[in-house]
């Protein structure tokens, strides 16, 4: 077989995956996908669900799978060749879904299948899978008529290039920007990263040190340099990527208008008064308001913490850095200096503990106590020389894999997301398919310090977030739902997905977790416990300003998609809606350049339309989940067992309500997470 992308038997062949390879492919498997759906919707497959699935789910699995690789490869490692590939093929793997979802056949035989007497003797799990997909089909415009129709099927197409324009110039926009700095401007910045930025220089042939807009060399260029002029040409840099402020070609603006106006007139078609109402039929919240009144709830509990944050970081900077007005590049700065003041430690001699391996073989080690499983090494092929592979095993029982992809490189997205390769299925020809999962982080990547390569150093930051989407991944991974539709993350609600991920993040906190997975990079001494503790004291610095951030971003996004201001069908409607966000919530007021929206990429192309909210609403979810955990032990297996089996197991084969009872045995209360932020007084 000379098409890697046609061998969906197994893993993908990613490293033999080249851009000439994706039309003919497509070809050979839409054709597959279009004559399945025609055999299926056809009298001689009956409306029954084993039936459906044998013709149907085996091709458009199969279409999924190889479109995945591509997708996947397009986001971690981005070529021209490859974009010109993918953005050739989008629109007709889009239009196939978009009809695919919208077949009139196909929706009248699952309505039969659904109101038929021997659906309610099927399994549970099986029958939310055929309650969602029924659900769906009007979602995706099957009752739609005509040119009504017709309209939908449009706007789905050239939404999907949209999102793909977005998330192509937030790319572009970040690889294209460099400045190359004296070893004086950076004065106070790390050692680690200005090996990597002097590295960066000499790969280009000058001296100095080359600067991005990736998050390993940004971050702590914010909160570490000492040169308020480098931390203000960064910032505007970044704030400003994608907008008005750079080429045109890759100006977000237009695109996000566009983007807003096809999704209002996508709702209406649905007959909603707004996306945002659209968006959460399938969720767990009710309705717009009641999500805009939980964040406004939030927003009032947070704002008196807020607001002495950012009193007691103003007067620090007046007093101990001479600093009268407080500026935007400032913010990482200060806050770093008077954590380091108040706490005595920095993030930076935090990070020289955090070394991968430790890191990695800190988390397994929970995984492995808490849910009764084995993560061995595997092998298989990838797409860069760091990624790596993996197995979990329960007994000699095969029960997931995944990829690890962790640091940050040009070509690659930036941000952490957990993607899958395929989800667990009971084929119907009789195997069973077991899960595999993409982790993929933006990390430093490690740096040679005198001839020898050091192992990649991990903020708290980073630890955490490595730990966030691997809860994601067990999510993914430990289901044993054989339905596909509902299995692992498939099928659960939106606003409950991030409930598995927050959780593990939890475990970033715990003594007994961080003493085995620390040892200093030059002497492997274990975290001190006194620094520990400091680390503890300081967990809820600024939780007040961090709460309302978020709050100011999910707002934002519920407003643009409600229509509350207005259809924000302009880059200046949706700026002002974002200015009046910001006067009602913020306690400080970015710059006039600032356009953070024009890279907020969750809501313009990932998926978190009207949805961003998700973050804090399953974070009250998950903070309550870990309150058992705190009361009847952290390593206590028997709770491990009991949330693997009530919430990671079960998937999306039941409302993730039901789930969160199952485990908890009531409903979530927002205690938990108050207390766990240090909002409780």
């Amino acid at each position: 077989m000379t098409n890697p992308l046609l061998d969906t038997a197994a893993l993908p062949r990613f490293d033999e995956i080249r851009p000439a390879h994706v039309a003919p492919a497509v070809d050979v498997l839409l054709a597959e996908a279009e004559a399945a759906l025609e055999k299926a919707t056809g009298p001689e497959v009956p409306a029954d669900y084993d039936a459906l699935s044998a013709v149907l789910d085996v091709a458009t699995e199969r279409l999924g799978r190889a479109w995945g690789a591509v997708s996947h490869l397009n986001a971690v490692a981005d070529t021209p060749e490859l974009r010109a590939a993918y953005t050739e093929a989008l629109p007709r793997i889009t239009e196939f879904y978009t009809r695919l979802g919208a077949d009139e056949r196909l929706y009248a035989k699952y309505k039969a299948l659904a109101a038929a007497s021997q659906t309610a003797a099927l399994a549970p799990a099986r029958r939310q899978a055929l309650s969602n997909a029924v659900r769906d089909f009007v979602l995706s415009g099957a009752e739609l008529q005509g040119e009504a129709k017709a309209r939908f099927a449009a706007i789905q197409a050239r939404l999907a290039e949209l999102g793909q324009s977005f998330s192509e110039h937030v790319l572009d926009a970040t690889d294209a920007w460099s400045y190359l700095a004296s070893e004086a401007e950076l004065a106070g910045v790390p050692d680690d990263v200005k090996a990597a930025t002097r590295a960066a220089a000499a790969a280009d042939g000058q001296a100095g040190h080359k600067l991005g807009l990736q998050m390993p060399v940004y971050l702590p260029v914010m909160q570490y340099a000492q040169d308020r002029g480098l931390r203000e040409r960064i910032y505007r840099a970044h704030v400003s990527r994608a907008s008005e402020a750079g080429p045109a070609e890759r100006d977000n603006g237009p695109v996000m208008a566009e983007i807003l106006a096809l999704r209002q007139e996508e709702a209406a078609l649905l007959g909603h008064a707004s996306y945002a109402e659209l968006s959460l039929v399938p969720k767990m919240a009710d309705s717009p308001a009641q999500v805009q009144a939980f964040l406004r709830d939030l927003a009032a509990r947070a704002r008196p913490h807020a607001e002495r944050d950012l009193a007691e970081l103003r007067a620090f900077a007046r007093d101990e850095l001479g600093l009268p007005e407080l500026q935007a590049w400032d913010m990482a700065y200060a806050s770093e200096k008077l954590k380091e003041a108040r706490y005595a430690f920095s993030d930076n001699e935090v990070k020289q503990y955090f070394t991968e391996p430790k890191v990695l073989a800190g988390l397994f080690r929970i995984i492995e106590t808490l849910f009764e499983v084995a993560i061995r090494p595997d092998t298989a092929p990838v797409w860069n020389e760091h990624v790596r592979f993996f197995r979990i095993e329960r007994g000699a029982q095969l029960v997931g894999q995944f990829y690890l992809d962790p640091y940050a490189r040009p070509g690659k997205r930036p941000g952490a997301w957990m993607d899958d390769v395929r989800g667990r299925w009971s084929r119907p020809e009789g195997a069973l398919q077991t899960p595999v999962a993409q982790l993929v982080c933006n990390f430093a990547a490690p740096v040679g310090v005198d001839g020898k390569e050091r192992p990649a150093l991990l903020s708290h930051d980073d630890v955490t977030t490595l730990f966030h989407e691997f809860g994601h991944g067990l999510h993914h991974m430990l289901t044993q739902v054989d339905d596909i539709g509902v299995a692992g993350i498939s099928g659960v609600e939106w606003d409950a997905v991030e409930l598995p991920s927050q959780f593990m993040e939890n475990f970033c906190w715990e003594w007994d977790v961080v003493r085995h997975m620390t040892g200093h990079v030059d002497t492997g001494e274990a975290l001190p416990r006194a620094l520990f503790d400091k680390m503890l004291a300081a967990k809820n610095f600024q939780s007040g300003l961090q709460t309302l951030r978020q709050v100011e971003f999910s707002l934002f996004d519920m407003l643009i998609h409600a229509g509350a201001h207005g259809q924000a069908t302009s880059a200046a409607a949706i700026q002002a809606t974002l200015d009046a966000v910001r006067a009602e919530v913020a306690v400080l007021l970015p710059p006039a350049f600032n356009r953070f929206q024009h890279s907020f990429s969750h809501i313009f192309s990932g998926g978190y339309a009207a949805g961003y909210y998700s973050y804090k609403w399953a974070e009250v979810l998950s903070a309550d989940a870990y309150a058992a955990f705190e009361e009847e032990g952290v390593f206590n297996p028997a709770v491990g067992r009991r949330y693997r089996e009530a919430i990671l197991e079960a998937g999306g084969s039941r409302p993730a309500m039901a789930s969160f009872k199952a485990f908890r045995g009531r409903e979530p209360r927002i205690d938990a997470l108050l207390r766990h932020q240090g909002m409780t007084s």
